[in-house]
C-alpha cells in the first residue's frame, strides 16, 4: 500500500501544488496547471480508506463515512502541509491535497496592485477576496494579515475550515480556530468572536446566511472583516451577498453592506512564462461613494464602468490586470486573450502594443549601431 507521507513527500519534491487519489488509477499530481500521473501504483478503495484513516483516525473516519465529505490538514515529517478533502465518488473513496507553504509569503512578492498593501491599514469594515478554487485566495489573505502582523500592535481571531497558513505572533496576538475542531461552525465562531476582543476577524469562508450575517455585523460593530467567496467579479460577490437573504431582508443588506463592505479583490492565476509557477492577476473594486450609492439603489450593473473610469484611485478591471501582466513579459499572449472578457477586443489591444514593442526594440536596435 503506498504510503501517505510517502506520496506527498515526492509531490512536494517534484513541485506539486495538489495531489489527487481516485480508486483504480494511480495518484495524479498537478504542477503549474498539468495534471501529472505520479509513478505509483493504482489505489484501491481500501488503500484510500486506510488513507483517511492514516491522517484522522478511527473516530473521525466513522464520521466521514456518515456525511461523506471532510475538510482538515495534515503534515509530513519535513514540515510541508496540507489542506485535505475526503469525499466520495461512485460510492467510492477519494481524496484531494492541496500544498500549503509553511512560510506566509510576502505580500510585496505576490505581483498584487500596490492598494491590496493600503487595505491592510484599514480600521474597520469588510474586505472580500473572491476567486474560483485554488486562485489563490487564502494566500492573499495570509499574506495581508503578516502585514498587519508586522505594523500594528491587534487581536486576531481567524475562523478557518481547516487552518492552512500557520500565523507566528509578531506584533499582533493572533488565534485561530478550525472548524469542526475548535469550534462547530463558522457562525457559531463568529458569536463567539465578538466576545473576545479581536480587532480584526478573518473569516475562511461565507458560506451560508448564518455565516454571511455574522460576518457583517462584525464588520458593522467596527472590525476589521476580511472573507472569501466563491464569485469571479465585484459585481456577482455584491450580487450573491444580497441574494442569500430574503427578499424582504434585501433592501435592508443592501443598505448595511453599502456601510461595511471597503473593497473587492477578485483574483485568478495564469502560469507564469518567464520561469516556472503563477502569477495572479486582479479586479479591485474600492467601496467609493458612488459604489455604496450603486449598493444602496441597486444599480450594480454600473459598477465595472466605475471600475473602469476610477483606476487612479487604485481600481482596476480584470482585462486591464491581464494586460499589464501580459505587458511585463509574465504571461503568455493567447491565454491573455482566451481569458479575457473580450476576447477580440484584448486581442487588438495586445497587437497594438506589440507593434509599439517592436517599433521600439527597432530604434533602439539604430541607436545601438
Amino acid at each position: 500500500m503506498i504510503r501517505v507521507k510517502d506520496m506527498l513527500a515526492m509531490a512536494i519534491q517534484a513541485g506539486a501544488s495538489d495531489v489527487h487519489i481516485n480508486t483504480s488509477l494511480p495518484p495524479v499530481m498537478r504542477i503549474n496547471t498539468e495534471l501529472i500521473i505520479m509513478d505509483l501504483p493504482e489505489v484501491s478503495n481500501e488503500d484510500a480508506a486506510a488513507m483517511v484513516v492514516d491522517m484522522v483516525g478511527e473516530a473521525k473516519f466513522k464520521k466521514f463515512e456518515e456525511k461523506r465529505d471532510l475538510d482538515f490538514s495534515t503534515m509530513i515529517d519535513d514540515g510541508s502541509r496540507f489542506r485535505v478533502n475526503a469525499h466520495y465518488q461512485k460510492d467510492s473513496i477519494a481524496i484531494s491535497f492541496r500544498a500549503i507553504s509553511n512560510k506566509v509569503p510576502d505580500l510585496e512578492n505576490l505581483h498584487l496592485p500596490p492598494i491590496v498593501k493600503e487595505l491592510t491599514d484599514l480600521p474597520r469594515g469588510m474586505v472580500i477576496v473572491t476567486g474560483h478554487t485554488g486562485s489563490g485566495k487564502s494566500t492573499t489573505l495570509a499574506s495581508m494579515i503578516g502585514v498587519i502582523n508586522k505594523k500594528y500592535k491587534k487581536r486576531i481571531i481567524t475562523l478557518e475550515d481547516p487552518i492552512e497558513y500557520l500565523l507566528e505572533n509578531k506584533s499582533c496576538m493572533i488565534e485561530q480556530r478550525e472548524i469542526g475542531s475548535d469550534c462547530p461552525t463558522f457562525a457559531s465562531g463568529l458569536r463567539h468572536a465578538l466576545r473576545q476582543d479581536p480587532d480584526i476577524i478573518l473569516v475562511g469562508e461565507m458560506r451560508d446566511l448564518e455565516t454571511t450575517s455574522s460576518t457583517i455585523t462584525a464588520a458593522e460593530t467596527g472590525h476589521l472583516v476580511l472573507s472569501t467567496l466563491h464569485t469571479v467579479n465585484a459585481p456577482q460577490t455584491i450580487e450573491r451577498i444580497i441574494d442569500i437573504y430574503p427578499a424582504s431582508q434585501q433592501n435592508q443588506i443592501r443598505a448595511m453592506l453599502a456601510n461595511t463592505l471597503q473593497a473587492v479583490i477578485s483574483q485568478t492565476l495564469f502560469r507564469r512564462v518567464d520561469k516556472p509557477g503563477m502569477v495572479p492577476c486582479t479586479e479591485i473594486l474600492l467601496c467609493t461613494s458612488a459604489v455604496r450609492n450603486c449598493i444602496r439603489e441597486n444599480r450594480i450593473y454600473e459598477i465595472p464602468n466605475i471600475i473602469e473610469t476610477s483606476r487612479r484611485l487604485g481600481m482596476q478591471s480584470m482585462d486591464f490586470s491581464i494586460q499589464q501582466q501580459y505587458e511585463a513579459d509574465y504571461i503568455d499572449r493567447e491565454e491573455a486573450v482566451t481569458r479575457s472578457s473580450n476576447p477580440g477586443k484584448m486581442d487588438k489591444l495586445l497587437a497594438h502594443k506589440d507593434l509599439s514593442r517592436t517599433a521600439g526594440s527597432k530604434e533602439k536596435a539604430k541607436v545601438i549601431a
